[in-house]
């Protein structure tokens, strides 16, 4: 990499561009979000949907297949100074590494087209961390996609993009997602809609409940704090909780997401 000039000013215009990357505005401007780190920009060279790298030296010595795949994908290559790269980031300790990448979205057609199982949804989810973790069980859970409401954080956030530790470039996401509807889109769909509520009259492990898991079925979760509204509730088929046996009053969102998904995953396989 002796030929590409290092760059240490703040204010070129690659940097100054990426830099608006960390801003929801500057990703809805440009169609394009930021990936930090060795894994995500991994998964990102993999997808084949890089546009741009940051990389300082001792990166590229400790990754140096990164940035020569990142070249032959045809990458925008910018060797950059340490305190530059953490300029683009919004980590601590940055690792070197910092990638633009194109925004991507499946649609809901496209996604019922394909007669998926197993959907989750996230509407009015607001921490990112939750968001992208959420994502990453989904994948992990073999889902066929994950749906965020308009009223959900960006799922192209870089702390929901480095929560899924990947997964966002492995599961069809739809983001900003019309709500209205939506139930009954995946009804004509084949695809029951199930509200995860704490005060459920069934619990995921009652025997009705295990019966009806074994059906295609999209999971909907509601925000940390309230939960799903009333009226998304009412328009799901059905509502379950998850029991707590112990003294906990409940569990945090990405982990209750985790028990439901793989809920489901159990019935269908033992359907």
């Amino acid at each position: 990499m002796d030929s590409i000039a290092p760059i240490d000013s703040r204010q070129s215009a690659p940097v100054s561009r990426a830099r608006k990357l960390l801003r929801p505005s500057g990703r809805k401007a440009t169609g394009q979000f930021l990936v930090e780190g060795p894994q995500s920009v991994r998964e990102a060279v993999r997808a084949g949907s890089i546009d741009e790298l940051f990389f300082t030296d001792s990166a590229s010595e400790r990754h140096p297949e990164l940035v020569a795949q990142a070249t032959e994908l045809g990458a925008r290559m910018y060797l950059v100074t340490d305190a530059v790269l953490e300029y683009l980031s919004d980590t601590v300790n940055p690792q070197g590494l910092s990638a633009v990448v194109p925004t991507f979205s499946a649609t809901i057609p496209e996604i019922l087209a394909k007669k998926p199982q197993l959907i989750v949804v996230l509407d009015q989810v607001q921490d990112p961390g939750n968001a992208g973790t959420v994502i990453r069980i989904a994948d992990a859970a073999g889902a066929d996609a994950v749906l965020a409401t308009a009223n959900t954080v960006d799922v192209f956030n870089p702390k929901c993009v480095r929560a899924s530790a990947g997964s966002i470039f492995h599961i069809p996401v739809v983001s900003e997602v019309v709500s209205g509807n939506l139930q009954s889109d995946l009804r004509s769909g084949g695809i029951q809609s199930v509200a995860a509520i704490a005060d459920a009259t069934h619990t995921i492990f009652d025997a009705q409940a295990i019966e009806l898991m074994k059906a295609p079925t999209c999971w909907f979760f509601g925000n940390e704090a309230n939960g799903l509204s009333p009226d998304v509730v009412a328009a799901c088929d059905h509502q379950l909780s998850i029991p707590m046996f112990g003294q906990a009053e409940s569990l945090n969102l990405a982990a209750a997401a985790a028990v439901c998904i793989y809920a489901s995953v159990q019935a269908q396989l033992g359907s």
